[in-house]
């Protein structure tokens, strides 16, 4: 219902001498479920434009529990919680693996923006990017 849900797999060397995967790694796991979302999922609905250019304005990260190596996947579930004429809010939930019952290990957000890097510039979202979007509001039932 408006969530995507993808997998990210950890990788050994996203460890730290604590044994779990250190904060620089896991804003990065975050980041290759938004590419997922924002460049692969969007592409696969007609819509390209956001793979051309979109910047992290805000990350904020709330570790629950650590992330381990364990070889498999860490499942993400993404939303959209708020989306304006210039920006939008994606909200994830991380769990310890694929199963659906694996505790929430991180919840994290972004504030992004579309961007135009041949003007260096922030730009407005297409009307076909918001309708995308939209699907995946919080409480929507996806694209």
């Amino acid at each position: 219902m408006g969530v995507f849900v993808t997998g990210v797999r950890p990788r050994w060397s996203d460890m730290d001498a604590f044994g779990h995967v250190n904060h620089a790694n896991t804003v990065t796991l975050l980041e290759e479920a938004r590419i997922e979302l924002l460049f692969t999922e969007a592409a696969r609905h007609g819509v390209k434009e956001l793979a051309e250019g979109m910047v992290v304005a805000k990350l904020v990260v709330e570790y629950l529990a650590p992330i381990v190596f364990t070889g498999e996947d860490v499942m993400v579930e993404m939303s959209v919680r708020e989306l304006k004429s210039a920006s939008l809010t994606l909200d994830y939930v991380v769990r310890g693996s694929r199963d659906v019952n694996s505790p929430v290990v991180v919840k994290a957000e972004t504030l992004m923006a579309p961007y135009n890097v041949t003007t260096a510039r922030p730009r407005r979202l297409t009307e076909a990017e918001r309708d995308f979007l939209a699907g995946w509001r919080a409480g929507g039932n996806g694209a």
